[in-house]
C-alpha cells in the first residue's frame, strides 16, 4: 500500500538533455533509477522541433508522456516553419494518448537577449495551437508572469501547468483561477528561496503539482557553489530520482505527510494534463 501511494509524477524533466551528457544509455539509465526511487511516471516537455522525435520516442519507451512546443529560451533560431513543423506534429499524433500538452512555451524577461517580438509572436500562435487541438498547456513563465496573464486572458486554454512557478500570490491565484496548476520543484529546498517556499507551504493543496526540470534546477543538496565550480568541481546535474527527497522537503514545509502530498500531486497532475489521467486510469 506505502508503495503504491508513493507513486510521484514529475510533471517536468528534460530526459532527451541525457542523451547530450552520456547517450542514449545514460537517459534511460537516469528513468531506470527515478523508476527505483518511486517516480512512476514523467512528462517530457520539448523546447524546440529539434527535440520532438526524442521526447516522444523516450517518453514511448518509458511509458511516460511528452508535450511539444518551442521553449522561449529556443525562440532565437525559430520562425513560422517550426509553428508549421508543430502544427503537423499536433495533427500527426492528435490520437495519441501520449501527447498531454503544448509546451514547454511562454516567455523569459530574464534572458536579456531574446527578441521579444519574436518571443510573443511564437507564444501566441503556441496558444492558438493549444486552443485548436484542445491541448492544455505547459508554461515557462521566467520574470514574464504578468505577460504570460495577459496571453492567457487574450487566448484562454484549457489550463495546464505553470513550470517553476517563482511570482507573487497574487499571479498565483490569478493563474490558479485560469485553471492552472503550479509547478515545484528543487528551488523551493533553498532556505533562501522565502517566497517560493512561501508558496510551495501556503497555496492551496489541489494548486500544486510537483517536478524537476531535470537535469536543471537542482536541490539545494546537488548545488555546486561558485567556489567550487572554479575549484573544478563539475556542475550539478539533476535526476528525476530526486523527486520523491523534493517532495520530501515540501510535505515539511506544509506539515504534512508525504504520501498525502504524493497522493495529491499525483491527482493534481491528472487534473491539469486530462490525457494524463486517461492514461494513467486504473
Amino acid at each position: 500500500m506505502m508503495a503504491r501511494m508513493r507513486a510521484w509524477i514529475d510533471t517536468h524533466v528534460h530526459l532527451d538533455e541525457f542523451i547530450h551528457h552520456g547517450g542514449a544509455a545514460h537517459a534511460d539509465a537516469e528513468r531506470r533509477r527515478a523508476a527505483q526511487a518511486g517516480v512512476a511516471h514523467c512528462v517530457l516537455p520539448a523546447v524546440e522541433r529539434a527535440n520532438f522525435a526524442a521526447v516522444r520516442a523516450l517518453a514511448e519507451r518509458h511509458g511516460d508522456s511528452y508535450a511539444l512546443g518551442i521553449h522561449p529560451l529556443f525562440t532565437r533560431n525559430a520562425g513560422d516553419g517550426d509553428l508549421a513543423a508543430l502544427e503537423q506534429e499536433l495533427i500527426q499524433r492528435a490520437d495519441d494518448p501520449r501527447l498531454v500538452a503544448v509546451g514547454e512555451i511562454g516567455l523569459d524577461y530574464f534572458d536579456k537577449s531574446l527578441d521579444d517580438a519574436r518571443q510573443q509572436h511564437l507564444w501566441r500562435e503556441q496558444l492558438r495551437l493549444a486552443r485548436r487541438f484542445d491541448l492544455p498547456v505547459i508554461v515557462h513563465s521566467r520574470r514574464s508572469v504578468d505577460q504570460i496573464l495577459k496571453g492567457l486572458r487574450a487566448l484562454p486554454v484549457r489550463g495546464g501547468i505553470a513550470h517553476a512557478f517563482n511570482g507573487s500570490e497574487q499571479q498565483a491565484r490569478m493563474l490558479i483561477d485560469m485553471g492552472f496548476k503550479l509547478g515545484f520543484g528543487g528551488a523551493a529546498t533553498f532556505d533562501r528561496a522565502h517566497q517560493i517556499r512561501r508558496l510551495a507551504a501556503s497555496l492551496p493543496l489541489e494548486a500544486l503539482v510537483l517536478e524537476t526540470d531535470a537535469p536543471d534546477i537542482p536541490p539545494h543538496w546537488l548545488y555546486v557553489t561558485a567556489a567550487e565550480r572554479e575549484a573544478g568541481v563539475p556542475p550539478a546535474r539533476n535526476s528525476p530520482a530526486e523527486l520523491p527527497r523534493i517532495g520530501a522537503a515540501i510535505a515539511q514545509l506544509r506539515g504534512m505527510p508525504v504520501d498525502e502530498l504524493a497522493a495529491a500531486s499525483h491527482a493534481n497532475a491528472c487534473a491539469a494534463l486530462p490525457r494524463l489521467g486517461a492514461l494513467l486510469a486504473p
